[in-house]
C-alpha cells in the first residue's frame, strides 16, 4: 500500500509518501509545498493544487492520510487552512483515492504509543521508524510522514482506529485492576 501523508496548511503543506508492506516501511519521497506570504490567497490555493497534482502523478499513492482540522484560538487562520485542505482533498478525490483523517492525538498514539506525546518525541520516533539519518525539515514534512505511519498502523490492523483505541483502553483498564 502506498500512503500519502499530508500536513495541511496554506503557507507550508508537508507531504510524505511511504510504501507499507508486511509491517515494513519504505520511504518513497517527502517534501513541502510552500507558497509566498505576499501572494494573493486564491493564487496560493492554485499553487497548492498544481503542486499536489505533481506529487500525485509522481508517486501514484493508494490512500491519503490527512490531519483532521481543529480550531483553537485563531479562527481566521483555521478557515484559510480549511480552504487549502479542501484543495488537497479535491486533488486526491479526483484520482479516486481513499481519504482517511486522523487527529493529532491519534497520530501521537499510533507513532509514539502515547496520545499526549510531545511533538519532538513524534518527530524522533518518525525518524527511527523510517530509518532516516535525521528528522525531515520543515517540521510539516515530518508531521506528514507521521500521518502516513499512523494510517499504516491503523489500516494494517484490519480495524479502524476507534475500535483499536477502545480495545487498547480496555486492556489498560484491565491491567490497572487489582
Amino acid at each position: 500500500m502506498t500512503i500519502l501523508g499530508i500536513d495541511p496548511g496554506y503557507a507550508i503543506v508537508g507531504w510524505g509518501v511511504l510504501e507499507y508492506s508486511g509491517s515494513r516501511f519504505c520511504v518513497k519521497g517527502y517534501g513541502a509545498i510552500t507558497t509566498p506570504a505576499g501572494m494573493d490567497f486564491p493564487r496560493r490555493l492554485e499553487m497548492i493544487y498544481r503542486d499536489m497534482q505533481t506529487v500525485l502523478q509522481r508517486y501514484h499513492p493508494d490512500v491519503l492520510s490527512i490531519e483532521k482540522l481543529y480550531f483553537t484560538n485563531n479562527k481566521t487562520t483555521g478557515i484559510d487552512v480549511a480552504q487549502a485542505r479542501g484543495v488537497i482533498l479535491l486533488s486526491a478525490t479526483q484520482t479516486n483515492m481513499q481519504v482517511y483523517e486522523y487527529t493529532p492525538m491519534q497520530v501521537k498514539q499510533s507513532v509514539v504509543g502515547y496520545g499526549k506525546a510531545e511533538k519532538k518525541q513524534v518527530m524522533e520516533m518518525t525518524r527511527i521508524l523510517l530509518r532516516l539519518p535525521s528528522v525531515p525539515k520543515p517540521d510539516d514534512t515530518a508531521d506528514a510522514l507521521a500521518l502516513a505511519i499512523c494510517h499504516a498502523h491503523c489500516a494494517g490492523s484490519g480495524l479502524d482506529y476507534q475500535t483499536r483505541y477502545q480495545q487498547q483502553l480496555r486492556r489498560t483498564i484491565h491491567d490497572l485492576q487489582p
